[in-house]
């Protein structure tokens, strides 16, 4: 006969476990659900650029995969920053997600965005970077980047060159590159790759440091590329030395990266981590990167985490190195 007690007991017991039970159901339910509606892809930059066109194609790729629209939205401003603060603040159900400029590890650093890059995101996947380079209108005196190191050592703070904006990866590699010459530049800062490339083109200013915005000029014969900034040449433009071959030890190549906000189930992570790497790998993508000169940088979620902390350091060395505070103090 079963006393109050022992009922007791066995009510508890079965409580324990139906407590068990129900704490790994909803992982289990929301994996194989998720997701369930349209999700929310934040990008950093304005429309049309070329982190735009490669996260556009990135995304549709990935909605195959995971069977739900990604509808992108741009949140320009910042260098970058706005948007990578918002992806940060939302709430981390897998609904939004976005690229991560690798320049937060600088921005965060230098205080101009509040977060920690290393613990306020869950990363996804690294995905392509970007061939940077420095051009100059056909007519320009400039015919090679000797003609132009000798010109700024003959004159100090002469020679200029229009960049992206402040702290940014165009203007930290000209003066990353300005320093391994010894020489130093007149930096214009702009708000976008856009109007420091038609200020070049009108000549208002000698050199243009940016993405591949200049690509089509340079094909066009209206520019010349004076150097690329990556670890090799680039395909599209195999006659232009790098600036490591000319003798300056630089190279940048700022690879994008998708992430989402801290405390992303597991589940899916995984999910979206299987996408995104269905997407990178595609032939889809391969040929959009190529057409925009962006090298396909493909890490998955735990190696990107793991190059997010040793690029952070290495910017604390640079913020240190090229004295970036102070410059960021001037404007």
């Amino acid at each position: 006969m079963k006393t109050p007690r022992s009922m007791a007991r066995r009510q508890i017991v079965l409580g324990g476990l139906s407590a068990a039970a129900l704490t790994a159901a909803p992982a289990r339910v929301f994996a194989a659900e998720y997701p369930e509606r349209p999700i929310t892809f934040i990008c950093p930059w304005p429309a049309g650029g070329t982190a735009d066109r490669s996260m556009r194609i990135i995304c549709q790729i990935a909605a195959r995969e995971l069977g739900q629209p990604i509808a992108l939205e741009n949140r320009a401003g910042a260098s970058g920053m706005i948007g990578t603060k918002a992806l940060s603040s939302a709430r981390p159900d897998g609904y939004t997600i976005g690229q991560i400029p690798i320049s937060v590890t600088r921005f965060a650093q230098l205080g101009t965005v509040q977060l920690d890059p290393l613990k306020d995101f869950t990363y996804l996947a690294r995905t392509s970077g970007q061939t940077f380079g420095i051009a100059v209108p056909a007519r320009s005196p400039f015919k090679s980047l000797r003609d132009v190191v000798a010109k700024a050592k003959a004159q100090p703070g002469v020679v200029t060159y229009a960049h992206a904006g402040i702290g940014g990866a165009t203007h930290v590699g000209m003066e990353q590159f300005a320093q391994a010459a010894g020489v130093k530049f007149n930096a214009i800062a702009y708000k976008g790759g856009s109007a420091a490339l038609q200020d070049v083109l009108g000549g208002q200013v000698d050199l243009l440091a940016d993405s591949s915005s200049w690509a089509p000029h340079v094909e066009a014969g209206k520019m010349q590329l004076l150097a690329t900034w990556g670890e090799a040449r680039t395909p599209r433009f195999k006659d232009t030395p790098t600036l490591k071959e000319l003798g300056f030890d630089v190279v940048v190549e700022a690879p994008n990266g998708i992430g989402a906000p801290k405390g992303l189930p597991p589940a899916v992570e995984k999910r979206l981590r299987d996408a995104f790497r269905a997407a990178v790998n595609s032939e889809e993508f391969r040929k959009v990167a190529e057409s925009i000169d962006a090298p396909v940088m493909y890490q998955d979620g735990p190696d990107y985490q793991k190059y997010i902390q040793t690029v952070f350091q290495q910017e604390t060395d640079l913020i240190r190195k090229l004295n970036l505070k102070e410059l960021m103090a001037k404007g």
